[in-house]
């Protein structure tokens, strides 16, 4: 038997001794103090906290500063908020001045200036309604942007677009129903021995696929233009073998358009060049209606011109135009109750993981959401675009 004493060992008996565990200690943040101002561009009627939202925040030992009318769009007044634990202001200054502010739309000039340096703004981005001086302005404040566009779940999946793009979809195929029988009197969908309404969707993302089911129920003939394969293949199989598809080819989309009584613009991808040109338009039947879902991220329909909710359309070449960034907003109540329910579970879950800060160095997709971290641009694509510094997050914070 070997003697212990030749053993060898880089190791000195005070380094066997049995060790205590150490453990990771969450640093649990403060609870934030969130601000909810009140909307104040394109007629905005849309909030992104409900009441009993508030309640829940508020149990969680959370300060919600509410600017007085915030809710009142979406048919929520200051009664109830005040009653569910918020503190209701008639200061905008003392909403944007909180650790979290939540918006529908992003904040003007002017309210960029009421926001505290060094807090989080969570809100849309809506980059094709953007300038740099926007950007700017919020870089000098040292803000910390998440936009909506960009926030995503564990899964990778954009789950806030997505729940708006459900809402969108459907809207989009109720509105252009009202618009249609405005125009030229058709009922959308289809009726025993009369020929149903021709509907175009030219995407066939989260907004395309809820169109098309709403458009599909109704009983319209509907086609369906993409330059995926892929999401074409999926939406063929998820509402019905029998709805058309197509690759976006020019000749083919100009024949469809000629013949469509509605086209829904819905392509998710930012493109510099519309998809649907002029010419398209003007081959149009006269009373037709198009409806650009996706006009706060790139125009789809080369005609197309923002709209707002007090005038929702216009009329170029004997075509409606509906241009509405916020279509979501003609059903204010329904798409408050949604984001709401996203956001409670959104600030519930950072609370159980130690704060927005805690979840930065852990979370990638949190990362991603940013699109500005202390006043530093951290998204390439939005640096390009309007010719700003980019800043890689992963060496900002690690």
């Amino acid at each position: 038997m070997a003697n212990p004493g030749n053993i060898f060992t880089p190791f000195t008996e005070e380094d066997l001794l049995p060790q205590e565990e150490k453990l990771e200690v969450v640093k649990k943040s403060k609870k934030f103090s969130i601000g909810i101002p009140k909307e104040t561009c394109l007629n905005e009627r849309r909030t992104c906290i409900t009441p009993d939202a508030v309640q829940v925040l508020v149990n969680n030992g959370h300060h919600i500063i509410i600017e007085s009318g915030a809710g009142q769009g979406s048919f929520f007044s200051d009664l109830q908020y005040s009653e569910s634990g918020a503190i209701i202001t008639k200061s905008p200054e003392e909403a944007f001045g909180q650790n979290l502010v939540l918006k529908i739309n992003p904040p003007t000039s002017e309210e960029i200036d009421y926001l505290k340096a060094g807090s989080y703004l969570i809100s849309a981005l809506q980059i094709n309604l953007r300038n740099q001086d926007y950007f700017k302005k919020l870089g000098e404040k040292k803000i910390n942007a998440i936009a909506f566009e960009f926030i995503a779940d564990e899964y990778r999946q954009l789950s806030l677009v997505r729940l708006i793009g459900e809402i969108a979809g459907n809207i989009a195929i109720l509105y252009s129903s009202e618009l249609l029988a405005l125009s030229n009197g058709l009922m959308l969908g289809g009726i025993t021995g009369v020929r149903p309404t021709e509907v175009v969707i030219i995407g066939a993302g989260i907004v395309g696929e809820f169109a098309t089911k709403a458009a599909v129920g109704l009983g319209a003939s509907v086609k369906i233009f993409d330059n995926s394969l892929s999401k074409l293949r999926r939406i063929h199989s998820m509402v019905d073998s029998r709805v058309p598809t197509s690759i976006i080819d020019p000749k083919e989309l100009a024949k469809s358009l000629r013949r469509a009584d509605v086209v829904i613009g819905a392509f998710s991808k930012w493109s510099a060049v519309p998809i649907v040109t002029e010419e398209m338009v003007t081959n149009m039947k006269k009373g037709s209606v198009i409806i650009d879902v996706t006009i706060d991220n790139a125009k789809v329909i080369e005609t197309s011109e923002l709209t707002d909710m007090e005038d929702p359309y216009i009329i170029k070449h004997g075509v409606i135009h509906c241009g509405l960034p916020n279509l979501t907003s003609k059903m204010p109540r329904t798409t408050s109750k949604a984001i709401s329910n996203f956001f409670l579970s959104y600030l519930l879950n950072y609370d159980d993981e130690g704060g927005f800060e805690n979840m930065l160095v852990k979370r990638n997709e949190m990362k991603d959401s940013l699109y500005m971290y202390k006043g530093r641009h951290t998204k390439k694509m939005i640096c390009d675009r309007f010719n700003l510094t980019y800043h890689d997050i992963n060496l900002l914070i690690f």
